[in-house]
């Protein structure tokens, strides 16, 4: 009786780890090398084919959130997973693109910096048991910063189009909404903690 119980637990432990969803977070991360080793060159079909796999990899995170609320399949895994694949993703191709010349070092050291800190928050904010409802903003930066990196990674000039300077405005328009989404949300964690003291007292 207790094995067909631990085969059943078993069995539902797979089934939470292995849904759809985290399987989408799965893929968006094993396609982060795929993507890097692309742009090892700086060729326009390496360039195109890292903007393909790229674009294929953040449809992603627009389906697993989806599919996750359709079939009310959330999970606590799922809720790591997904951002964690998010910011592998982003960062990955934002380091990559430094040694080409796309995008000034200073500019992703801010964007990574602010995903450091807002990271570090979370956790604070998760040991003291402090509950910060998510902003618009972050799935903003997330949509922006794929434009623009999407542009950057494109690079030439297709159809009279110049995506590098397509993705460079889109970029700094990502720039801002990620450093104020970053403000909102201390702001956030900040007025929870000072709430938190005040009732406390």
């Amino acid at each position: 009786m207790d094995k067909t119980i631990r085969a059943v637990a078993k069995e539902h432990h797979r089934e939470i780890i292995w849904n759809v969803p985290n399987l989408l977070s799965f893929f968006r991360i094993a396609a982060i090398p795929v993507v890097v080793a692309c742009l090892f060159s700086a060729g326009p079909l390496a360039s195109f084919l890292a903007a393909l796999f790229f674009s294929l990899a953040s449809l992603t995170d627009l389906l697993d959130g989806y599919i996750a609320r359709q079939q009310k399949s959330e999970t606590m895994v799922g809720k790591l997973l997904d951002p964690l694949a998010d910011k592998l993703l982003i960062n990955s191709v934002l380091i990559m693109l430094i040694p080409l010349g796309r995008i000034p070092a200073w500019i992703v050291v801010l964007i990574v910096g602010r995903e450091v800190v807002v990271t570090g928050l979370r956790g604070i904010a998760s040991l003291e048991g402090l509950v910060i409802a998510a902003s618009r903003w972050g799935k903003a930066k997330m949509v922006s910063q794929s434009l623009a990196l999407i542009g950057l990674m494109l690079h030439y000039k297709y159809l009279g189009i110049d995506f590098h300077l397509l993705g460079t405005l889109i970029l700094w328009v990502a720039l801002v909404i990620t450093l104020w989404s970053g403000f909102d949300y201390f702001n956030k964690f900040y007025r929870a903690h000072q709430k938190k003291g005040i009732q406390a007292g």
